[in-house]
């Protein structure tokens, strides 16, 4: 009972402030009688959800298997990056600035470069959804790493254990809280960059994901559908965040307690 309630106080404020944020937005749109085209209702936007459903709902899992993909080449490129830039000092002062191009650069300058190399479709914005979202774990990963305790790892040294075990028995899981840390930074970017690269990068017709849904009702003035898209979007990104956050959980659990 204790922890249903403490699960409720978590989810009931921002619960109340969504609910607070939709009334406002409709009072506001029907009482000053904003135009369909430039704000729609949000009773209007559940319309669209509902009345085109059997176009959305492919869209969405179209980004949502791009997203999934780049995020996990993010969390894998990004957990071994980080290792090797840990374990090679020389490679950490070299490389490491680099990354920080990954968040410099804008991501819808380099996006036709995408389609050159990997081509239009699933490649391409696989490629912009790992770019955009790679960094925090390679810093989250670099973090953890560089904030091992000294003695343990004298510990492990003076039992003869070498970097690959060292970084596997204690390195590795004594990182887990950095790292999820920079992987629910990254759940979020990945469906930015999903969707950004889909901009440029995607099919249209039927084989549209939601990024080319969005161009596509920008061209016919519809910003209804823009909204829905744009909601199923970051319905993704909370999801993926909360999968994240329960991997975590499950995985840092004994973690947190030996803390407390």
């Amino acid at each position: 009972m204790n922890r249903m309630g403490s699960t409720w106080s978590v989810v009931w404020p921002p619960l109340v402030f969504v609910g607070i944020f939709i009334l406002a937005w409709e009072l506001v749109v029907v009482a000053f009688g904003i135009p369909l085209y430039l704000l729609p209702a949000p009773h209007e936007v559940v319309e669209v959800l509902w009345s085109e459903s059997d176009r959305l709902l492919p869209a969405t899992g179209r980004t949502a298997l791009a997203t999934g993909i780049g995020f996990f080449a993010s969390a894998v490129i990004g957990v071994i990056s980080g290792s090797l830039l840990s374990i090679v000092p020389l490679a950490r002062r070299g490389i490491y600035p680099l990354t920080l191009l990954l968040q410099m650069v804008p991501l819808v300058a380099i996006a036709p470069m995408l389609v050159i190399w990997f081509g239009y479709g699933l490649p391409s914005v696989v490629a912009a959804a790992c770019i955009v979202s790679v960094f925090p774990v390679i810093a989250g990963t670099l973090d953890g790493l560089q904030s091992v305790d000294k003695g343990l790892l004298e510990l492990f040294h003076t039992h003869r254990a070498g970097r690959i075990r060292t970084w596997w028995l204690l390195g590795l899981p004594w990182s887990l809280p950095s790292i999820f840390t920079g992987l629910r930074i990254a759940a979020g970017l990945s469906v930015i960059g999903a969707v950004v690269g889909e901009f440029v990068g995607a099919y249209g017709g039927d084989q549209a994901p939601l990024g080319s849904v969005i161009t596509s009702a920008l061209r016919q003035n519809r910003t209804e559908v823009v909204f829905a898209a744009v909601v199923l979007a970051s319905a993704l990104g909370f999801l993926l965040f909360g999968i994240v956050n329960v991997a975590g959980w499950v995985l840092l659990r004994r973690w947190h307690a030996s803390k407390v």
